[in-house]
């Protein structure tokens, strides 16, 4: 196992860790506050590290470059993941957990797209076997009362998010293989940042409504999430693309849904019907496909 596919994994746990935290958030902090809130603390994570291990040289950048990383950040941060706190709210951790494994195939179709990278009959069929793992996970967890409009919309909402993050990492591959890792998370934060003043400068929510919301235990619990599930992560997944090929990164970040489902069941007491199970089974059919070929 090289560098990249160890960082992959490595992200696919410390993602599947906050999603579970980011969960019980969720039930008390809006998601674009959420969202503002845990990139507001990962910022500040990221800075010191950056400094104490690239100093204060600037890369040499291009401003292309600089301009891709800044709106991967808005695509991939600021929409795509107060989108998925929305889905998380609507569907609970195990659906989220499964409807992620879209996360894969569309980096596979956009790599081979915009990469040059290509596409071989098992990663095919892998894609068709993820693709119905989403459709049995998308149906009613057993025991759990929700309403069929609210799953659809929660399902759309998780299906857009996962789209966006594809869209917003393909793009910056080729960034990521030239220029240093730390710098380039940076440049995506900042990106992700003005992205959500963006967005509430779109939107009408006040400026003061999440304030009271991090008081006491949400205020670690968020602190916590943002470190696992943001500052951990997302150095060790962008750190994965860096190391080796798109395709094989985000395989290799599949595993998060495993790891999602378990962490739910175990701390979340989400129920694990056969449905949902089958789903799971399904998607990893699908991702043992794609490692094959």
């Amino acid at each position: 196992m090289g560098l990249g596919e160890a960082l992959s994994i490595g992200s696919a746990l410390a993602w599947a860790g906050g999603v579970v935290i980011y969960t019980r958030l969720g039930r008390t902090l809006p998601p674009l506050w959420l969202n503002l809130f845990k990139n507001l603390l990962v910022f500040a994570m990221v800075v010191p590290t950056v400094l104490l291990v690239e100093g204060l040289r600037w890369p040499s950048l291009t401003t292309g470059a600089i301009a891709l990383a800044l709106l991967s950040g808005v695509i991939g941060i600021a929409v795509a993941d107060t989108l998925y706190f929305r889905a998380l709210n609507a569907l609970g951790a195990g659906h989220m957990g499964v409807i992620g494994n879209l996360y894969s195939p569309l980096v596979i179709v956009l790599s081979f797209v915009f990469l040059g990278e290509r596409l071989g009959a098992l990663q095919i069929v892998g894609f068709v076997l993820v693709m119905a793992g989403v459709l049995l996970v998308s149906g009613n967890a057993a025991g759990r009362p929700v309403d069929r409009r609210a799953l659809r919309r929660g399902v759309a909402l998780g299906a857009t998010a996962i789209a966006l993050m594809a869209i917003a990492i393909v793009m910056i591959k080729r960034t990521l293989e030239t220029q240093p890792l730390l710098w380039v998370v940076a440049l995506r934060l900042v990106g992700a940042i003005l992205g959500m003043l963006g967005l509430f400068a779109l939107g009408r929510e006040p400026l003061s409504r999440g304030a009271f919301s991090l008081r006491g235990r949400d205020g670690w619990l968020l602190l916590a999430a943002a470190f696992l599930g943001q500052y951990l992560s997302m150095i060790l997944w962008l750190g994965g693309y860096k190391f080796t090929d798109a395709s094989v990164a985000s395989i290799l970040n599949e595993s998060s849904s495993v790891f999602i489902v378990l962490l739910a069941w175990l701390f979340l007491h989400e129920p694990l019907d056969r449905r949902r199970l089958a789903g799971v089974a399904c998607t990893l059919a699908g991702l043992a496909c794609m490692l094959l070929s």
